[in-house]
């Protein structure tokens, strides 16, 4: 227990910066991830097995939002294991962090996942949408791709923004409180639209939330996209 106390500690070392996370991300997702890395580190997985365990925990979690009718006991299932999915996510990069153990394969492994993850995610509740929602119009079908148009989005341009900024000149953008920063950001973070999933089996209430967490995607993508263009000018 001691060892895997220090390990614990050690971890919380190999953090990302709090920029641009949102609460969600500093509060529940990393410190989980933190604890699941130390786990890994004791058992000795690799970086990439804690991404294929991810996705082991996502991907059935997704399949059954298309292929099961809603109910509260498939909700919870299905949004603990989205939830622990992503936790997952972010305990490989603090364990290929902490071990200095980080490759371009491992990272690109990463990405393909969280990539493949954001798709299908939507795609599913299309797919649930049209079976088992009783939906206000047929227009409510739209949500599930502009969603997936503004994640997809958003997610591309961000680790393309990250990618080309050593090549532009360094500017100070006007600092913005962060912990405002990290309220504002929540509505967008990967980690509620996996909560939410938790209210699958409430039809009413899911489809409340889950276009209300889309007006926030299409706002934020707009907003994000002018920042980053800006950035790199």
């Amino acid at each position: 227990m001691t060892e895997f106390a220090a390990v614990l500690k050690h971890l919380s070392t190999a953090q990302k910066p709090p920029k641009g996370a949102s609460l969600y991300t500093l509060f529940v997702n990393r410190p989980a991830g933190r604890f699941l890395a130390a786990l890994a580190h004791r058992s000795g997985a690799t970086p990439n097995q804690v991404t294929v365990l991810s996705a082991v925990f996502t991907f059935p979690a997704l399949a059954a939002v298309a292929l099961i009718p809603p109910g509260t006991a498939m909700a919870v299932c299905v949004g603990a294991a989205l939830v622990l999915g992503f936790a997952l996510d972010a305990a490989d990069g603090q364990l290929a962090r902490s071990q200095r153990s980080g490759s371009p394969s491992g990272e690109w492994l990463d990405h393909v996942v969280d990539c493949i993850k954001i798709v299908a995610l939507h795609l599913v509740v299309l797919v649930s949408f049209y079976r088992f929602f009783t939906l206000p119009s047929p227009l409510f079908l739209l949500a599930p791709m502009l969603f997936e148009l503004a994640a997809v989005v958003i997610f591309f341009a961000g680790i393309l923004t990250e990618k080309l900024k050593w090549r532009a000149p360094e500017h100070a953008p006007a600092p913005s409180p962060p912990m405002l920063r990290s309220v504002l950001l929540l509505p967008v973070d990967y980690g509620l639209t996996c909560v939410s999933f938790l209210f699958l089996g409430n039809q009413d209430f899911f489809l409340t939330a889950y276009c209300g967490l889309l007006l926030a995607h299409v706002v934020f993508m707009g907003a994000f996209l002018v920042k980053w263009f800006r950035e790199l000018r």
